[in-house]
């Protein structure tokens, strides 16, 4: 006997947590615990770790920014790991042990400990290529010659971008942000294997693989399932929502604000004048800064799901300008009106032209749900300060 663990005692177990509460946990997360079952000793390892160094915040802020953020595996005890999960956040903790023969289970427990030293534990961190549950996935495979990937190389049910409205549902207003920022990588074939950057995904084909021994036997590739803890939580939805028809009446809904404004404005009332600069400014503010993280997201950063994105054609720089030009409007400034048209028709044009171009090949971003909101409002606001010039031009 010595204290060194032996490959026949090692037993090895994927530990899936449901989604959480906040934006970083909406995706679920996935823990390998290693247990030498005759030493009675267990250990916990997540790749999920992240956050800034000591005394370094300024660094982590900058780096998330440019898409270039560092996580990292650390080990942890077991049980008080799944009581955090149980105590503090009220999520799934959902266990599988695999059924590994024991040079697998070693090679597991190797790559492990090798991850964990120091000198190998930072990596960088990809929220649909590298992370907490793709690094887990690639050491079980691994261990089981590649037949996992095999398995799920075929094409997956769904695409990037429908998984992630599938999570992100829980919070509408983020959803739309998040289909916002990201272009039309997310809407490419994927296959199963892909699948599982999702820890939910990676349990259901763990669950389904029958693995093939080297004496020609086959069986489960998970021995023995159980929950640790279930939570009260409803699981995501197999199917994203289909919100476009209600965001279309929510574009015709703010377009028609913006014209009921200007009708009750147009013989010179101060307070419709007023609402609609503030309306201009709401407006431009929102999306003037989320049309500007766009063009910085996609012009200055790492973060490549950003690249090529259709929706700059919707809300963009230009739109920052509404703030001061909703500010002019408000103070009654003569030639508020005036730069209010040329800003609105050069928003209504790029919406527009976005729309005309999905007749190419290359514009298949699949991104209906930004449409069905943002070309009403622009081509609404632009048709508005049309009129208004009309309306002036006829006027005694």
């Amino acid at each position: 006997m010595t204290g060194e663990s032996q490959p026949a005692d090692l037993a090895v177990t994927l530990v899936t947590f449901s989604p959480g509460d906040t934006l970083t946990e909406w995706w679920g997360h996935t823990a390998l615990v290693v247990e030498d079952k005759r030493l009675r000793h267990a250990r916990l390892y997540n790749f999920g770790m992240f956050g800034p160094k000591e005394g370094d915040t300024t660094g982590f802020v900058k780096d998330f920014a440019k898409g270039r953020l560092i996580f990292w595996v650390a080990d942890d005890g077991v049980l008080p790991t799944y009581g955090f999960y149980k105590q503090y956040l009220n999520r799934d903790v959902r266990l599988q042990e695999l059924d590994l023969t024991p040079e697998e289970a070693m090679h597991v427990a190797k790559s492990l400990g090798t991850n964990v030293l120091p000198e190998n534990r930072m990596y960088r961190y990809h929220h649909y290529n590298d992370n907490c549950s793709t690094r887990p996935r690639d050491i079980i495979d691994a261990a089981i010659g590649g037949q996992l990937k095999a398995a799920t190389a075929g094409p997956s049910r769904t695409t990037l971008r429908q998984h992630t409205l599938r999570y992100s549902m829980v919070n509408p207003p983020m959803s739309l942000v998040l289909d916002y920022l990201q272009a039309d990588s997310l809407d490419k074939p994927i296959t199963g294997h892909k699948d599982a950057y999702l820890p939910d995904e990676l349990e259901m084909q763990v669950q389904a693989l029958q693995v093939k021994r080297a004496d020609g036997s086959v069986r489960p590739l998970v021995g023995k399932q159980w929950n640790w803890f279930q939570s009260n939580r409803q699981r995501p939805p197999a199917v994203a929502p289909n919100w476009i028809p209600y965001e279309l009446v929510v574009g015709l809904l703010l377009a028609g604000l913006a014209f009921a404004l200007g009708h009750w404005g147009r013989d010179g009332k101060k307070l419709p004048r007023v609402l609609l600069g503030l309306y201009t400014t709401v407006i431009g503010l929102s999306l003037g800064i989320l049309g500007t993280a766009l063009g910085f997201l996609m012009g200055f950063t790492d973060h490549d799901v950003t690249y090529w994105n259709e929706n700059i054609f919707q809300a963009n720089p230009v739109t920052l300008a509404l703030l001061p030009l909703g500010v002019m409007l408000m103070w009654g400034a003569k030639k508020a009106a005036k730069w209010n048209r040329a800003v609105w028709t050069v928003l209504a044009a790029g919406s527009l032209f976005g729309v005309v171009i999905k007749v190419l090949p290359m514009a298949d971003q699949a991104n209906g749900n930004i449409l069905a909101i943002l070309v009403p409002l622009n081509v609404g606001f632009a048709a508005l300060w049309w009129l208004d010039a009309k309306h002036k031009t006829k006027a005694p």
